[in-house]
């Protein structure tokens, strides 16, 4: 996965930049990112402080090392019962 250019500080201080009046197009423009773009984060980020993305991050990481290790004990399981299926 592509890591973003932008910290989540920088990109809630974007968010907060607009908050207070600025238009959207010129904090595009100002920070080099597209409407789109800044509209995704708007949807990611909007109404959380540095310290709630921060969380949210290290949540979604030990979600990913969880699923991940879900994944390896069902694969395990699966085997070991094709092998007790089998006859000798």
């Amino acid at each position: 996965m592509k890591r973003s250019r932008f910290t989540e500080e920088q990109i809630i201080g974007m968010l907060r930049e607009q908050e207070a009046g600025m238009r959207t197009a010129d904090v595009c423009r100002k920070h080099g990112i597209s409407e789109a773009t800044f509209y995704k984060y708007k949807a990611r980020y909007g109404g959380m402080d540095v310290s709630e993305a921060r969380r949210l991050k290290a949540l979604e990481d030990e979600n990913g090392r969880l699923k991940k290790l879900l994944a390896e004990a069902m694969l395990d399981n699966a085997m070991l019962k094709d092998i007790a299926s089998k006859k000798w």
